[in-house]
C-alpha cells in the first residue's frame, strides 16, 4: 500500500549566510517558515524541489520537510525543522537575538 503524501515545504540553507530558508509561492527564499509555500500535492512538491535544486547560486541542500498549515502559515512538524526556525544554536545572533 502506498504511503499517503503529507504536506511539505521546500527548505534549504542560504548559500552565503547559512541561515535556514524556505521557498515561498512567489519563488523567494524567506527566513520565516510562515511565508513558505505549503505543498499539498506530491507531484507539485517534487517539481518545486527540482526548481530549488537548480538555484545552487542561492542555496545549499534543498529538501522537502514535513509541515502543517495554520492560520499564520506553515509550521514544522518535526523537532529538527522546528529547531532550524530558531537559527544557529552555537550562540545568540540573528533570529535568536530578536526572541
Amino acid at each position: 500500500m502506498a504511503k499517503q503524501f503529507t504536506p511539505k515545504v521546500v527548505t534549504a540553507n542560504a548559500l552565503l549566510e547559512g541561515d535556514a530558508v524556505w521557498l515561498t509561492e512567489d519563488d523567494r527564499w524567506s527566513r520565516d517558515i510562515a511565508e513558505a509555500e505549503l505543498l499539498i500535492d506530491e507531484a507539485h512538491a517534487d517539481l518545486r524541489l527540482i526548481e530549488a535544486m537548480r538555484r545552487q547560486s542561492e542555496v545549499a541542500g534543498p529538501y522537502l520537510a514535513d509541515a502543517k498549515g495554520t492560520d499564520h502559515g506553515p509550521v514544522p512538524v518535526h523537532f529538527r525543522e522546528n529547531f532550524r526556525t530558531r537559527g544557529p544554536s552555537n550562540y545568540f545572533h540573528g533570529k535568536q537575538t530578536e526572541a
